[in-house]
């Protein structure tokens, strides 16, 4: 791999990410052949076939996969390196990449946005997944930040506690249960749950909710968004287990109720985690510093 150039790390990173040659040729500027060429010069130097050609189909190959992980760790540090040397010579700016887990998403714009109020010239990305997606964003250093739920414990980083993160049972507004001035967990032994995918955080809140408690709760459906699940349970389809932060219009507007189940609300911590030993920019530590001191007042208005 000595012989391998950082263009062609960027061209085989952007190929291996739309897995199209066309799509990179388009993002990258290039033609469709030196994209081609450059792929191949990759694979000579490192020995490897990169992607299996199916029809007008192209996969990453198992050793293609492998030098994703290292190139995309390359190109990581070629942008740190490029963010350090810039705050030496007292330029403004700096970049930002940051992801949160889809309950995070209702607030982490408007975070953003007050931060980009004090630091205009900060350029910043904002990535929306699941927390295992937002994990192996983190680890491969593909992002700089995380906001998220308890960290998974094998992690190697750093991570600072900014708020509470109430998670609440919420119904329809014509349930039985919705007004109710207390609900026994009993009562919702046998009532239909709309869940978020198994490995969430929320769903393995909900999990830890029940069995601490001796009850089974009956999954009727899955959804891999908060929007799908409040929607379904505004339809009447069930009960959802929820975080609070994103109850949004449909609550102000009285079509979901929180059901007052004794125990509830489940609270949690939202965290901004970043891996240990991570070199900081001006403009990182300025938005660590920012979400520590400004966020737990800013989320009050979503509780």
């Amino acid at each position: 791999m000595r012989n391998a150039t950082i263009r062609q790390l960027q061209i085989f990173a952007m190929a291996a990410k739309h897995l199209s040659f066309a799509r990179a040729a388009e993002k990258l500027h290039l033609t469709h052949s030196a994209i081609s060429l450059q792929i191949k010069q990759l694979e000579e130097v490192s020995g490897t076939r990169l992607f299996d050609r199916i029809g007008k189909r192209v996969f990453l190959t198992e050793g293609g996969e492998t030098l994703l992980i290292h190139t995309r760790q390359i190109l990581q540090l070629m942008r740190d390196a490029h963010e350090s040397l810039m705050a030496l010579k007292g330029l403004k700016g700096g970049r930002i990449s940051l992801a949160v887990t889809g309950n995070a998403e209702y607030f982490a714009p408007g975070l953003l946005a007050e931060f980009r109020k004090q630091e205009a010239h900060v350029r910043l990305r904002l990535l929306v997944d699941n927390r295992e997606e937002v994990t192996r964003l983190l680890v491969s250093n593909e992002v700089d930040l995380v906001i998220m739920g308890r960290p998974p414990a094998h992690l190697n980083v750093e991570a600072v506690s900014f708020s509470p993160h109430p998670l609440v049972l919420i119904a329809g507004a014509g349930h039985p249960l919705a007004g109710r001035d207390h609900v026994s967990i009993q009562e919702l032994d046998g009532e239909m749950m709309i869940v978020r995918e198994a490995g969430s955080g929320t769903r393995l809140a909900m999990e830890t909710f029940f069995r601490e408690r001796g009850v089974e709760p009956r999954i009727d459906m899955e959804m891999g968004s908060n929007e799908a699940i409040k929607q379904a349970v505004v339809a009447g389809l069930g009960i959802g287990f929820i975080s609070q932060h994103i109850l949004g219009l449909e609550f102000s507007t009285g079509r979901l109720a929180i059901l007052k189940v004794e125990g509830t609300p489940v609270m949690r911590r939202w965290f901004l985690v970043r891996q240990k030993g991570k070199n900081l920019s001006p403009a990182l530590c300025a938005f660590w510093d920012f979400v520590v001191k400004f966020a737990p007042d800013y989320l009050k208005r979503y509780s």
